[in-house]
């Protein structure tokens, strides 16, 4: 079997399907063709009916919802899924609920052998001039309304690195990710926020579902990723 054929056709679930980042992940992965299992806890219909697009109500921190979804149902006819996106967020940032979301997640995961992509917060980056700055503690970067964000953020990469069985990458966003244009260009590294040369860090939450699911079709051995803007089609670092 060639990478590719691995890579085509997956089932692909996505936690938090209908938040900026999660309900871009899915319009990606289905205009590449794959199966998309949208979970929320108030799941929204495709406004197209994407055939592609399963909706399955699920709460983040209720682990048999979780593990029923996927797992696959046969009440929804949805296949198991061969990858998760975590993509969940609260508003105000609730550490508890997503360190426990995040939790749970890994442990379904690992007991179902589900690769896992945790789109995380700029926050757990180091700093560009200072490695042993986390961004969160910077307030070059972080303002001090922001940092309980940003902790929540790193506290969610750390629930990761301690767990020993799932088979997970943390992405981590640049500094600004808000809506906008899908150009399909970026620069990837590893876990140092990344800038441009007029110091900016930024990116479209639809360039970030590019990175989503070219990590997805493609992975690479990083466990820690981040992204950036760049003019130019996707560049590693």
């Amino acid at each position: 079997m060639t990478e590719n054929s691995m890579t085509q056709n997956m089932t692909i679930a996505v936690l938090g399907a209908t938040g900026m980042v999660g309900s871009r992940v899915i319009t990606e992965a289905s205009a590449r063709g794959h199966r998309v299992l949208a979970l929320s806890r108030k799941p929204e219909s495709p406004a197209s009916e994407d055939p592609n697009v399963t909706p399955i109500a699920v709460d983040a921190n209720d682990a048999g919802a979780v593990r029923e979804a996927l797992a696959g149902s046969a009440s929804t006819g949805a296949r198991p899924a061969d990858a998760l996106v975590l993509a969940v967020r609260t508003f105000p940032v609730d550490q508890e609920f997503l360190v426990g979301a995040t939790r749970t997640a890994l442990d379904i995961a690992a007991e179902l052998g589900i690769r896992v992509l945790v789109v995380g917060g700029a926050g757990a980056l180091r700093s560009p001039d200072d490695p042993d700055l986390l961004i969160a503690d910077n307030p070059a970067y972080v303002p001090v309304e922001l940092r309980t964000v940003a902790a929540a953020g790193t506290a969610q990469l750390r629930t990761c690195q301690a767990h020993s069985g799932a088979d997970w990458v943390y992405l981590s966003p640049p500094a600004l990710l808000e809506p906008g244009a899908r150009t399909g260009h970026y620069r990837r590294g590893t876990d140092t926020l990344l800038t441009a040369p007029d110091g900016r860090s930024w990116i479209s939450a639809e360039d970030l579902a590019v990175a989503v699911l070219d990590h997805l079709e493609t992975p690479g051995p990083d466990h820690h990723i981040t992204i950036t803007h760049h003019d130019e089609p996707h560049l590693p670092t």
